[in-house]
């Protein structure tokens, strides 16, 4: 059993014709079930920000605006995420496996990425030789 997890949430866009991620979060999780907490509560933060509550305090009469059915709905995606049982046990089995895990969705201009690994994996894999073929 992995027993700590580095937690990472990054938004990925294009300025100026190349890739940029913007770093929304890190989390260094003393056990599984903190890790899991905090990607799903770091969704539903990105979600509630993307898509607030028209009756928000924050935010005056008519801010909001319905979109076209076409535009991709990164929030719908990131609740459905949170709510899935099945996908939260698949998650914390593969991150209990010692694997990298990696949450991704996008709209029209951004990438949302929540990753989380095992801190064990990884210094295991630095003990791991490096592969060098020759080429020549």
């Amino acid at each position: 059993m992995h027993d700590e997890f580095l937690c990472h949430v990054t938004a990925y866009g294009t300025c100026e014709g190349k890739r940029i991620g913007v770093p929304l979060g890190s989390y260094r999780a003393p056990t599984l079930a903190l890790a899991l907490w905090w990607l799903r509560d770091r969704a539903a933060w990105i979600a509630e920000r993307l898509d607030p509550q028209p009756d928000a305090e924050h935010l005056p009469a008519g801010a909001l605006v319905p979109v076209a059915d076409t535009v991709p709905d990164v929030p719908a995606v990131l609740r459905a995420w949170c709510g899935d049982d099945a996908q939260q046990e698949l998650v914390a089995d593969e991150l209990a496996a010692g694997r990298l895990i990696r949450i991704a969705t996008s709209d029209e201009t951004t990438e949302y990425e929540l990753l989380a690994e095992s801190v064990d994996a990884l210094r295991m894999q630095r003990t791991i030789p490096a592969l060098v073929v020759s080429v020549g």
